[in-house]
């Protein structure tokens, strides 16, 4: 079976063109986990596949690496999804619709001089802030702006948005040097959060810069998160920090991606970049 491997901000998946390849559906999660395995497989954060669609131009599923288990979206997969089908040349459009279980996400390639994608930015639609929504158990706030969780050794304040997945915002002084497995892992699996969650550690440069390291639900701590990306912006909105409308620069250990959560549309506007690493074929 032939696989590509891309990675956007460092937030690395194995790619499987469904156009051309086939895999039962009973065989996906066993091989998530064995293609993503750093030490004897490819590697990567998960196994992403490109499908055709029945109502937009592709589909994507991405499947998490460490449980196989199936996520509604990923940012930074999606624009390796846009990358892909436009310099493989399975659309020749620079705007595509794509299938999620999130719902449909609007593509916009920017191409470079050599007539390759460099860049996408992906409508990720309107934030979801409402708790039973995201879902977040909480009966005092809507939206959850200060959700109280005791870990370990410390108190945390969490603000929580879904971006079709959920996320747990929190601001920290300092995102280098913080222990992101020690609290990402207990908190991913909080009883607020009856379908587990992401959990984003952000810290404020400025009203427009934000550093961020995040634990994704599934796979640990990545590189990158899109949709946290996306998910820490509007909660600094939210809480005062960023101004809507703005351009926010995320600052992400895999490089950087600029999001704006639209005062006009109310939508969340995602760009950054995409790249192929390798081509290959599993045997396994």
């Amino acid at each position: 079976m032939k696989f590509t491997k891309m990675q956007g901000c460092g937030n690395d998946y194995v790619y499987i063109n469904c156009f051309e390849e086939q895999i039962d559906d009973a065989d996906i999660k066993d091989l998530a986990i064995k293609i993503s395995d750093r030490h004897f497989g490819v590697g990567s954060d998960g196994l992403v596949l490109i499908c055709p669609s029945d109502t937009c131009d592709v589909k994507m599923r991405m499947f998490n690496s460490s449980d196989g288990s199936e996520a509604e979206m990923c940012g930074n997969a999606i624009r390796c999804v846009g990358k892909y089908v436009y310099d493989r040349k399975i659309t020749d459009k620079t705007v595509i619709t794509c299938e999620t279980k999130a719902g449909v996400k609007i593509l916009d390639m920017d191409i470079g001089p050599d007539g390759k994608v460099a860049a996408v930015k992906v409508d990720m639609g309107e934030p979801v802030l409402t708790p039973s929504l995201v879902p977040v158990i909480s009966n005092t706030e809507d939206p959850v702006l200060n959700l109280r969780i005791n870990v370990c050794d410390r108190e945390f304040s969490f603000t929580c948005v879904s971006m079709g997945n959920p996320h747990a915002v929190t601001f920290v002084e300092n995102t280098d040097g913080f222990d992101v497995e020690k609290y990402g892992s207990r908190i991913e699996t909080h009883e607020s959060f009856p379908k587990r969650t992401n959990v984003e550690f952000a810290q404020v440069i400025d009203g427009t810069h934000l550093k961020m390291r995040v634990w994704e639900r599934g796979a640990g701590e990545t590189w990158a998160c899109g949709t946290g990306a996306c998910g820490t912006a509007v909660a600094a909105c939210l809480n005062g920090v960023c101004r809507k409308g703005t351009y926010i620069s995320l600052e992400l250990l895999g490089g950087t991606l600029v999001i704006n959560w639209s005062d006009e549309d109310n939508h969340v506007y995602m760009a950054g970049p995409a790249e192929f690493v390798f081509d290959g074929v599993w045997n396994g």
